[in-house]
Order: C-alpha cells, then structure tokens, then sequence
C-alpha cells in the first residue's frame, strides 16, 4: 500500500510476528499484566509507552495474548485513558512545532506544505474517532489554542 502523501511504499520496520500464541517464556499471568498496565498508566505512560516498557522490562511480547484486551480497552475500564487519542495528539504536537518553526523562518516553503500535510491529517483522524465515539462531535482542532492540548 502507498503513502499516504508521497505516492512511495513503506519502509521496512519491524513488525509482530504472524504467530498468535503466547511464548513459553513468557510467566505473567492476565492480572498481573493488569496492575502492571494501570501502574504505568498511573505514573504517565502512553498505552505505547507503557507496551515498549512491558515488552523491554518485563519480556511480554503481545498484552493482547495474555490479557485478550488491548492496552487501551484495559485504561478505557479503569478511566485512565486519556481525553485525546495518543496518535492524534503526536500530530498536534507536529503541527505546534511546525508552526513556531514557521514563525522564526516564514520563507520555509517545504515547512508550509508539512504544516498543510499534518493538519489534513489531523483532521482526517478527528473526523474518524468522531465518528466511533472516541472525541465528541463537537471537537474542532484550533490551532491558536493548540497549546492547551499539550497540557
């Protein structure tokens, strides 16, 4: 599948193995997964940031194996998950760096066309968790105010 802006393919990354059955080294038990996930989330991790941790710390390649939740259903029960979703805030936040670097360089036609490329994405994203429930309808994303997010 093509990018989304650029027309190229994907880079090549590493991805989850195709093989959907928990390891045997793997010795956690479902809840305490759980009281891992909340004490992280507690202490302000993302839900990615909280699956790199377990995964580096703790060896748990896949939460979703174990626990059959994902990360963010889990927070969803305990009300710990954040009001905006973790992928649209990291474009917010692009766009907020974009746009002091935009007031410092105001010929940056390269840095125009980014900002114009993240805000399309921004607004794609917020008209699809609109639509699923995840922000509420009357969400618009300000730019002038695009800072209060961020707190």
């Amino acid at each position: 599948m093509a990018r989304m802006h650029s027309r190229k393919r994907g880079v090549s990354r590493a991805t989850k193995p195709a093989k959907k059955t928990l390891p045997s080294w793997v010795k956690y038990r479902a809840k305490e997964v759980e009281l891992l996930i909340v004490k992280y989330a507690k202490e302000g991790l993302t839900p990615s940031g909280v699956g790199i941790r377990l995964r580096d710390t703790y060896g748990i390649p896949d939460v979703k194996l174990i626990t059959k939740r994902p990360i963010t259903e889990i927070l969803a029960d305990r009300k710990l998950l954040k009001d905006i979703p973790e992928d649209l805030m990291a474009l917010i936040r692009k766009s907020i760096f974009i746009r002091k670097h935009l007031e410092e360089n105001k010929h940056d036609e390269p840095a125009k066309r980014g900002l114009t490329l993240t805000d399309s994405k921004i607004h794609r994203l917020s008209k699809y968790y609109k639509k699923t429930g995840r922000l509420p309808s009357d969400w618009k994303f300000d730019p002038k105010r695009a800072g209060f997010y961020l707190e």
